[in-house]
């Protein structure tokens, strides 16, 4: 009997060994699982985050294209203004030349009467109406 207590306690011996192998294995199994899911979790956050991404990129590339679209609106706008203060300030120019030239005619009328009233004087009486300056003959001297 001596050899199958030996026996039974080898065979009970290998099944201690094989049941903490089985154990090991089932915690093995237990931790790839719970590591398993982990990363069925991060795939499933960095699948959301990828789709949450994907709309705020095409949301931001409206705006993009808004914005794009506005750009080019302003720049015709400014283009626009641009060629009416030109058109303004030709105008503008063309006024004061006007006005100048306006100036010169009145400067050169006022000498004329004046030198006028100076002969006048001598003459006899000068009347001035409607850009006519008329003398003691009553002619029209024309004033411009």
């Amino acid at each position: 009997m001596k050899g199958g207590k030996k026996q039974l306690q080898k065979l009970e011996s290998r099944v201690r060994e094989l049941e903490s192998e089985v154990e090991g294995e089932q915690r093995r199994g237990a931790d790839a699982v719970k590591g398993v899911r982990k990363y069925e979790r991060r795939v499933k956050e960095l699948t959301y985050q990828t789709e949450e991404d994907k709309k705020n990129m095409s949301r931001l590339q409206d705006l993009v294209d808004k914005l794009q679209l506005k750009v080019k609106a302003y720049k015709r706008q400014s283009e626009e203004a641009e060629e009416q203060a030109n058109t303004h300030m030709s105008r503008l120019r063309k006024v004061q030349h006007e006005l100048e030239e306006a100036q010169e005619r009145a400067d050169i009328a006022e000498s004329q009467v004046n030198k006028l009233r100076v002969k006048s004087r001598d003459a006899g009486k000068v009347r001035i109406y409607k850009n006519c300056l008329y003398g003691e003959n009553r002619k029209c001297i024309q004033i411009n």
